[in-house]
């Protein structure tokens, strides 16, 4: 399989097609919003097939080992294939604005330049230098804790999660789960079935929540439900670099 073919179908005119005010009302309001179609079933195909190609990643991981879960991850080189690298930065410029707002109504820093290279650079210069861009994989009984993918010091506040096979067909269960943790008051959750080829945009770590006194931090955890037949292969991709 080659990178050109990978490449084909331009994702990032996909991606900058979406209606970015539906999705930026959906994480103020939910902390997470669907995309529609980025991938054909075919570039899901290709994608999901690079898991068997050992020489693209960095490291492997088998989150039963770590108590993350049950199932199996695999980090992205820097070598990233063409496709991933558009849709990364592609959905930079979109998320841009948001994480901007969000740094505002909580107080907070906002380091992001205008341009993910600028981002890259900083976060390796501050010894952030792995690539966090990973391939999951998950088959019969695997799940994945709620959790944070907090890599270091430097973060971007959102990150996408797309779909490699159809629910239903390819696999059942298998939810994306999401909880938030609300002041003084027991945690709310969701749950979201991902289609094939689309995209679920969701915050890494917290999102503003508006409160008598202004605006306060809702934090929230991510993870996947279990899998209950089939096999359930997704692409992650991270906007900060990982310690």
């Amino acid at each position: 399989m080659t990178d050109t073919m990978l490449r084909a179908g331009r994702v990032g005119d996909r991606v900058a097609a979406q209606d970015r005010d539906a999705l930026t009302g959906e994480l103020n309001a939910y902390g997470n919003a669907l995309t529609g179609p980025l991938l054909t079933p075919e570039q899901c195909h290709e994608i999901a097939a690079l898991y068997d190609e050992p020489d693209r990643f960095r490291a492997t991981i088998d989150m039963a080992r770590h108590r993350f879960g049950s199932g199996q991850y695999r980090y992205f080189t820097h070598q990233l294939p063409d496709v991933v690298r558009e849709l990364r930065e592609a959905f930079y410029p979109l998320l841009l604005p948001v994480a901007r707002d969000w740094a505002a109504k909580l107080g907070q820093p906002a380091p992001w330049p205008d341009t993910l290279g600028e981002w890259v650079a900083r976060c390796h210069a501050a010894g952030q230098t792995k690539s966090a861009q990973i391939l999951l994989r998950y088959g019969p009984g695997d799940w994945n804790a709620l959790h944070r993918d907090v890599f270091g010091d430097l973060l971007f506040p959102l990150q996408v999660v797309i779909g490699l096979d159809a629910p239903g067909v390819d696999f059942t269960g298998g939810e994306f789960l999401m909880t938030e943790q609300r002041p003084r008051a027991q945690s709310r959750g969701s749950s979201t079935t991902l289609l094939q080829g689309h995209g679920l945009i969701f915050t890494t770590r917290d999102r503003p929540v508006a409160s008598k006194r202004g605006w306060s931090t809702g934090p929230m955890r991510h993870g996947v439900s279990t899998v209950r037949s089939g096999r359930r292969r997704t692409l992650g991709l991270v906007f900060h670099e990982a310690a």
